[in-house]
């Protein structure tokens, strides 16, 4: 840490430091109670400390009334004690959620604030914004806090800002500047001094999951429209062929009757074990029989076409999932079965 004034120092910094003054153990007991957001600002904090001055330890301690003799100072590997107070906590979960956060984002993400507000907030505040504008600030958030914002906008503005957050790729400092001081006011926060990764087609396959059920479906509708190919890569990473294993045997038997034999086999024909042995268990012993004779005695084809008959089995099960035929595990964001 550079020498610097400790009444200069914001909260979080002298938070840091205070725990790196009391080590580990007081630290992770400390993580218990905070919040993951809290946890994050300090622990990034900490990440760029290696070397606290002994008046500033004093000053810290001293604030929080702790009385002590001369305190000398220490040079620490923030990076190290970090993780080891993270880990400390105990919660398996949460720590691996955590790490994964504070080091991918150990330069401060651009717009962070925006992640610790309430989303009818956010989007209240952006309902009037440009849709490229609303993309590219919703493209740094995570899926989930993305998604609960666009909740609260028209049909047709969701599908808009998906597809232009699918078409970001790097979104330079200069621009996301121009966006935070417009927000200033509102949201504050610090943008990063790198060009980052905010957008494509896995930011928004993350963020359809988290959509109800049934929402996804409208939003890549107009996004076929618009442009079927961007539309058909979605699709493929939302929910694969091998996806299929997850369905209960009732839904799977559901999806086989509008199928026909040829597709099947031929979908058949790059499957893993797992789904090849789901599909045989809701099929009869007879088409079961058939369908491995012709893979047995079927020659080489295209990887497209086996790839096409897959797609469309899958899409025969989003269709069943749309008309509410079908429940398909893992997908209509927070919705829970009863």
């Amino acid at each position: 840490m550079s020498k610097r004034d400790f009444d200069n120092l914001s909260g979080v910094e002298k938070t840091a430091v205070l725990l790196l003054c009391l080590g580990e153990k007081t630290t992770a007991e400390v993580f218990k109670e905070l919040s993951d957001t809290e946890v994050r600002l300090i622990s990034r904090s900490m990440m760029q400390i290696d070397h606290v001055p002994a008046d500033m330890a004093r000053k810290v301690l001293d604030r929080y009334k702790e009385s002590m003799q001369e305190y000398a100072g220490f040079f620490v590997d923030g990076g190290d004690f970090m993780q080891k107070a993270i880990y400390g906590t105990g919660d398996p979960e949460r720590v691996d959620g955590l790490l994964e956060e504070v080091m991918l984002g150990s330069e401060d993400r651009p717009l962070e604030t925006i992640a610790m507000m309430d989303p009818r907030t956010i989007a209240s505040l952006l309902e009037n914004e440009h849709p490229q504008t609303i993309a590219l600030i919703l493209s740094t958030q995570k899926a989930d806090q993305t998604g609960a914002i666009l909740s609260f906008f028209s049909e047709m503005m969701r599908a808009d800002v998906v597809y232009r957050i699918a078409k970001i790729d790097k979104v330079s400092p200069d621009v996301l500047s121009h966006i935070e001081e417009a927000l200033q006011r509102e949201i504050g926060g610090v943008v990063n001094k790198e060009q980052q990764q905010v957008g494509g087609v896995d930011k928004v396959v993350d963020i359809l999951s988290q959509i109800d059920k049934g929402g996804d479906f409208k939003i890549l509708e107009k996004i076929e429209s618009q442009d079927p190919d961007m539309a058909e890569e979605i699709r493929k990473k939302m929910f694969t062929f091998e996806d299929l294993e997850s369905i209960d045997n009732r839904g799977m038997q559901l999806i086989l009757r509008e199928v026909r034999n040829e597709t099947l086999t031929l979908a058949l024909k790059t499957a893993s074990p797992r789904i090849q042995d789901k599909i045989y268990n809701n099929i009869s012993e007879r088409a079961k029989e058939m369908i491995q004779d012709d893979l047995e005695s079927m020659g080489p084809v295209r990887l497209s076409e086996v790839e096409s008959a897959q797609q469309s089995i899958v899409q025969q099960a989003l269709r069943l999932e749309e008309e509410g035929r079908l429940v398909i595990p893992g997908r209509g964001g927070q919705e829970v079965l009863v």
